[in-house]
């Protein structure tokens, strides 16, 4: 028996959750198809997703097919929802990705089909809806071709009771001159011919496609058959255990439940795992339960075994992406929110419940970020978009009955550095002593806060470079120009200095802020705003308008690509000046425009003398940081400034 996890994807109302409906009725894992429409899909088991009928959670259900476990992941197609998408992708075997027959390949479809090829996710696809006034399945099979691949392969027709049929056995010979050599001569048997296509489509070298309609079940048994036969897995349970926690939940009592795909050997309750907590701290914890998840139900097993997956309680600080047992590396997510709001709530409300119950969500969707401004005794979160602040404020009333509202989001700015510096930092009020010097450095575009230490033990113990390093870490530092958070920069640790009766807790924390501070004040600071990567599809004769937009948008674009009747303009654009193109676009197209807006990074801003004049931030009056520095004298400490400071420090 083998253990496979099957991930569903599509642009919304592609027809994914229907499809997947089919696939549980026809493997007798639910007696009754449920429908978006009618708000009874079993894997839309959230009230919200059947009160909106979209896909928010990636939830999972499990079926049975001729000896094999499947289980099958529905990712929400919103782009609001791409983080918790991304989370999920991650662990899976194999993907489908559904196109509408008659919509075609539309924006989000794009973003999917390049983080399936990111994470080499081996994938099939499915043109639905071909019952469909206006289907049709040969065009979709072309633009599959032009904008996602080359190498897709249509199976209808093609693969019938595990047999092989020329045009696929054509499409592999293309691709491989060991396999030309076969079948020109004529030789391999059917067994040869299907492990040889088993093993393309793993490869992702071979991209199979079917057609049908899930609403009508036409072509859906068929395709089930095919992916039973296509899909290969080789876990290895008898292997040291090994996985990895792909979500974060949270029972009806608070209680925290970690999802986790087994990757190798097996997991029992009461074994203990290993893991590092978010602020690096090596935990061991055991396992009290675990449970097999299907839809919405949990059921207590005793284990788990490789290519499972479960859930688990006992483990207080895990977080999505973390490896557990022999694996002990973290993943890192690129579906990054470039928008931040403000919560809203009324004065009734006690701001801890209210912080409590945020946390509690971004345990589980990290890409939250939920920080307590304590000087504004303001909570701030980062979205993805509107639909996503809509759903949240259901979903906080539903689940902690609080009414909340959410502030306008705002763009979510950060800042860098653009000269390299040395920043200085002395803590000595009356019994406490600490002094940092650090180095900071520009670093890539998208390298975030990196730290390197070249202290030496003898004038900083190992215990306070690493208490340095742990609070460069620890929250995320205001810059100077608006309060924004730095990144892109590479902190060195040169030197610290501490005393062996007067050093106390929190000294070395004060240091190094002050010395990250002071390095800013000396640096040549820079204004950084989040960029879409932009893919617009367009008729020949609007290519004008949209090039003349872009350039409007403060954008860059490559050189057109042409057809006889269409235009592919790809680009860079910043999202403030272009985040609601897609309904103008729409409206200037009647509709026949595509577009793709996928987070590419953060570069410095078009207007940033304008922003920082919004913001309107005082460097002096932030409650959170000082560049100045601490010293005693006459057992009184007093306050020097920091452009004065450096000639103080006691190791220069």
């Amino acid at each position: 028996m083998n253990t496979k996890t099957i991930g569903m994807f599509a642009h919304v109302d592609a027809g994914k959750t229907t499809f997947a409906e089919q696939l549980l009725y026809h493997t007798r894992s639910i007696r009754e198809r449920g429908r978006v429409d009618h708000k009874d899909a079993y894997l839309d088991s959230h009230d919200i997703e059947r009160e909106r009928g979209i896909t928010i959670f990636a939830d999972q259900a499990v079926m049975s097919y001729k000896g094999d476990t499947y289980y099958l992941i529905d990712t929400p197609g919103h782009v609001d929802f791409s983080p918790e998408m991304e989370r999920a992708v991650q662990i899976m075997d194999y993907a489908i990705l559904i196109i509408s027959a008659v919509e075609g390949i539309q924006g989000h479809t794009e973003t999917v089909w390049q983080l399936l090829r990111k994470h080499r996710i081996p994938t099939f696809l499915f043109i639905n809806k071909t019952d469909r006034a206006g289907a049709d399945a040969d065009r979709i099979m072309e633009e599959i071709r032009m904008h996602l691949t080359e190498d897709a392969c249509m199976l209808t027709g093609n693969l019938t009771d595990e047999v092989v049929g020329e045009a696929l056995l054509e499409s592999m010979a293309e691709r491989d001159e060991l396999l030309l050599e076969q079948f020109l001569a004529g030789a391999g048997d059917r067994q040869f011919w299907l492990q040889a296509l088993q093993s393309k489509v793993r490869g992702c070298e071979l991209f199979p496609c079917a057609s049908g309609s899930a609403l009508q079940d036409a072509g859906v048994t068929e395709f089930l058959d095919q992916l039973h036969v296509l899909t290969k897995v080789d876990y290895d349970d008898q292997a040291p255990f090994g996985g990895r926690i792909y979500k974060i939940r949270h029972d009806a009592s608070g209680v925290r439940l970690t999802y986790i795909k087994a990757l190798s050997g097996k997991l029992k309750v009461r074994d203990e795992l290993s893991y590092s907590s978010g602020e690096g701290d090596e935990l061991h914890e055991k396992v009290t339960r675990l449970f097999m998840v299907n839809g919405s139900k949990l059921q207590p097993v005793e284990q788990a075994s490789a290519g499972d997956l479960f859930a688990v309680t006992g483990l207080s600080a895990a977080e999505a992406g973390q490896g557990l047992g022999i694996i002990s590396d973290r993943l890192t997510y690129g579906m990054v929110p470039t928008l931040t709001s403000k919560l809203l709530f009324d004065d009734s409300l006690n701001v801890k419940d209210v912080l409590k119950a945020f946390r509690l969500l971004n345990a589980e969707d990290p890409s939250l970020n939920v920080i307590w401004e304590e000087s504004l005794q303001e909570i701030h979160i980062h979205v993805m978009g509107l639909i996503q602040l809509e759903v949240l404020q259901q979903l906080v009333k539903e689940r902690f009955q609080l009414d909340v509202a959410f502030g306008r989001p705002e763009i979510l700015y950060k800042e860098t550095i653009q000269s390299t510096v040395n920043g200085y930092g002395h803590f000595e009020p009356l019994k406490h002593y600490a002094e940092v010097h650090l180095r900071l450095e520009p670093g890539e575009r998208g390298s975030g806060i990196t730290f390197m230490n070249a202290c030496h033990p003898n004038d900083l113990s190992i215990g306070n470079q690493n208490l340095v390093r742990t609070h460069m870490y620890e929250r995320e530092h205001h810059g100077l120009l608006t309060g924004m958070p730095v990144t892109d920069i590479r902190i060195t640790l040169l030197t610290g200095r501490a005393h062996n009766e007067h050093t106390h807790g929190g000294d070395f924390r004060e240091a190094a802020f002050r010395a990250l501070r002071q390095g800013l004040e000396k640096a040549e600071n820079a204004l950084l705003e989040p960029y879409y990567d932009f893919k617009i599809k367009v008729e020949l004769d609007e290519m004008g308008r949209v090039l003349s937009d872009i350039q409007r948008a403060h954008g860059q674009f490559d050189p057109p690509q042409t057809t006889s009747a269409h235009a592919v303009i790809t680009g860079k654009v910043p999202v403030a000046t272009f985040m609601d193109y897609s309904t103008e676009l729409a409206s200037f197209t009647h509709g026949r425009g595509s577009i793709q807006l996928v987070f590419g990074g953060y570069d410095l801003c078009h207007n940033a003398q304008e922003v920082i004049e919004r913001k309107g931030y005082n460097k002096d009056a932030d409650p959170l940081y000082s560049s100045s520095s601490i010293f005693c004298a006459k057992g009184h400490g007093y306050t020097v400034p920091w452009d004065e400071a450096e000639a103080k420090m006691h190791l220069l």
